[in-house]
């Protein structure tokens, strides 16, 4: 009988880097379910089916720190040269194998115990939380002897893995000829291909490096992610996230009187079902919209969006709207969930398995249908992980659509045809329903269908021409809405998800980098006019749940765009540099103190830093920050998003 498996041929290195991979895998999915058994009293809903469906998309995280540990491993084994074989060198690649894997068993071994804790993976702040601790080696010790049996799993695991390397034996092949380092030579190259598509988690142009939050994809609730990931990966992808720091700058009393962030319903009205739809627009800044503009060029500016600015004038919109991000994956959270991303992405930070305030979750407790339409591949921007988390129901994207004669080449099926093949879906929704759209052909590299070249304005930035294309998708969607009997019960929000390129001075100054039009539709309604109070994208969730007269306490960063008042605030982020508007004031605030304040009614292009002159105003403003950002950070940390 043999005790190991000898591999002789020219892939002689490359089968064992395949057999240890497939070895590697399977003790991932192990100790996935290690993790599980003992953590299965804290995921009550978890049943067989959809533990079966987490271990299946368990592969790809796992896929990813597989490579990303044994990276070192995997170059020394496919450099295309004869030395690899030298015993001496196999017998160092065998040790780094060994011990980088044992580091990520051991990593994926202290969650068993530390899981119940936290409540969620081990992060790359481990190493910031533990940095100061002065008695660490009696703490690793008292977990060392609390935990023997972690230990004890820890040493055979460590056993197992040189067990198997050893059974895989390979030799140096007897011919050296010229065939043998092209072969070698074109291995090398599709490995590093293999690997970049690996720890991306695809190859599509669409396809955003995988992070935690897509293990949204394959869990109904955002704690049971933990099962989805392991903890190598959840420490490598975190290495560089920002550790919000819980302030105490008022008292739990002052601080909710100054912010409160549980909306209480009216006792006056009862819930009107309307249906709910979002449309979030690529890249649509208020600057391109020529109804939100009629000041510029002596009122002579038409803008790019002719479609749009006629349904501004049925409508209730705002002169000064902001988003709370500068990418695409800010804009869900803030619109859907009402959560603003802080010096990074939410659903790139570790607070992105958190449980959340969706308002589809809200309105689909309350008996609503639930759909998300997005025309790219599906995962692509981790939307679909996003929306599934969010608790909505069901997902149309470039799959479901099914027609490749659409596709743009890129990002995904052109506007027009997705916004058609969208309205026919929401034709078999069952009312009430809640629908959320996500534009995708106003984006880079600019171009629109070969049927409408010329017939759109280029404009002085290249993104003024599918913007065009985009509104006249959207025209042909009301055209086709109309005909239907939902729509007269419905109320349609339209919002950019950020902006863009610019031309206009009057957008290139740091507020109006952030200026997009936020406007809410209910057709043959009184909801009609414009608005001087400041809105953001963390409103409309407050403000469509208050319009229809939502009848439960819920948990919102935001403010009713409709209420009277006007002390409410617009905060967003440059970096780690808050930019905060209340009133008619606009500061920048640096962690420490205001760095900048001026009056935006009458300094629109920032000439006057007020900062070292209106020390009152500035106070005040601060005061407000503050407040914002003990309860931001307070919920992010304590995982309190939700009303209790």
């Amino acid at each position: 009988m043999k005790s190991s498996y000898t591999i002789r041929n020219s892939w002689n290195s490359l089968g064992l880097l395949v057999i240890l991979f497939i070895v590697l895998l399977l003790l991932y999915a192990l100790l996935r379910i290690g993790f599980y058994a003992i953590n299965h009293a804290l995921f009550p809903q978890v049943d067989s089916g959809s533990l079966v469906t987490m271990l299946i998309g368990g592969i790809k995280f796992d896929t990813v720190a597989i490579l990303y540990v044994n990276i070192l491993f995997i170059l020394l084994q496919i450099v295309p040269f004869p030395f690899k074989y030298n015993s001496l060198y196999q017998k160092i690649c065998k040790w780094i194998f060994v011990v980088t894997n044992s580091i990520a068993m051991a990593l994926s071994l202290v969650d068993y115990a530390y899981y119940p804790f936290t409540l969620k993976r081990t992060t790359g702040t481990v190493f910031s939380q533990f940095s100061n601790e002065q008695n660490l080696g009696q703490l690793t010790l008292d977990f060392l002897i609390g935990y023997w049996y972690l230990v004890l799993l820890f040493v055979g695991l460590i056993f197992l893995i040189a067990w198997a390397y050893d059974k895989i034996k390979i030799q140096r092949p007897v011919s050296l000829s010229w065939q043998f380092y092209l072969f070698q030579s074109l291995s090398f190259l599709l490995i590093i291909f293999l690997f970049i598509g690996g720890v991306r988690g695809g190859w599509a142009h669409s396809t955003r490096p995988i992070t935690l939050s897509n293990a949204g994809d394959y869990v109904k609730n955002p704690e049971e992610m933990s099962i989805v990931l392991n903890t190598p990966f959840s420490i490598l992808k975190t290495l560089k996230a920002i550790q919000l720091k819980e302030q105490h700058y008022f008292s739990q009393d002052e601080v909710n009187t100054l912010y409160p962030v549980v909306h209480l319903p009216s006792d006056s009205a009862s819930f009107r079902k309307l249906n709910v739809v979002f449309l979030i627009l690529e890249s649509f800044g208020k600057e391109h919209i020529g109804a939100l503009n009629k000041d510029i060029d002596h009122g002579n500016y038409k803008g790019y969006t002719p479609f749009l600015d006629s349904l501004i004038s049925h409508s209730f919109t705002f002169n000064r709207s902001y988003a709370n991000g500068r990418k695409s994956i800010d804009a869900l959270p803030s619109v859907i969930t009402g959560v603003p991303s802080v010096g990074e992405p939410f659903v790139l930070s570790i607070y992105s398995g958190n449980k959340t305030t969706s308002i589809a979750k809200l309105l689909g407790d309350e008996g609503y249908e639930t759909a998300f339409f997005h025309g790219a591949p599906n995962g692509s921007m981790g939307f679909s992980a996003y929306t599934q988390l969010a608790g909505i129901k069901h997902y149309f994207g470039k799959n479901e659509y099914n027609n490749d004669a659409d596709f743009d080449g890129i990002w995904g099926i052109w506007d027009e045809p997705f916004m058609q093949f969208m309205a026919h879906k929401m034709d078999h929704l069952k009312q009430p329903f809640f629908a959320g759209f996500f534009s995708l052909s106003s984006h880079h590299p600019f171009k629109v269908p070969e049927h409408y070249q010329g017939v759109f304005p280029k404009g002085p930035v290249a993104l003024q021409e599918p913007i065009g294309y985009t509104d006249n998708a959207l025209r042909q969607f009301f055209n086709q809405a109309s005909k239907s009997d939902w729509y007269k019960n419905t109320l349609f929000v339209i919002c950019a998800d950020h902006t863009s390129l610019s031309a206009l001075p009057e957008y290139q100054t740091l507020p109006n980098t952030f200026a997009i039009p936020i406007v809410f539709y209910h057709p043959g309604s009184d909801l009609k006019g414009v608005s001087e109070k400041l809105v953001q994208q963390i409103d409309i969730m407050p403000t469509v749940l208050n319009y229809l007269n939502y009848p439960k306490p819920y948990f919102a960063f935001g403010f009713d765009a409709l209420d009277k008042s006007k002390d409410n605030f617009v905060v967003n982020t440059t970096g780690e540099v808050f930019n905060f508007f209340n009133g008619d004031y606009f500061m920048t605030y640096d962690g420490q103190k205001a760095s900048s304040l001026y009056n935006l009614k009458i300094d629109g292009m920032l000439k006057e830093n007020l900062v070292e002159h209106n020390k009152a105003v500035s106070d005040s403003l601060t005061k407000k920050l503050h407040a914002f950002i003990q309860q931001y950070n307070y919920g992010m940390i304590h995982n309190k998003l939700v009303a209790e």
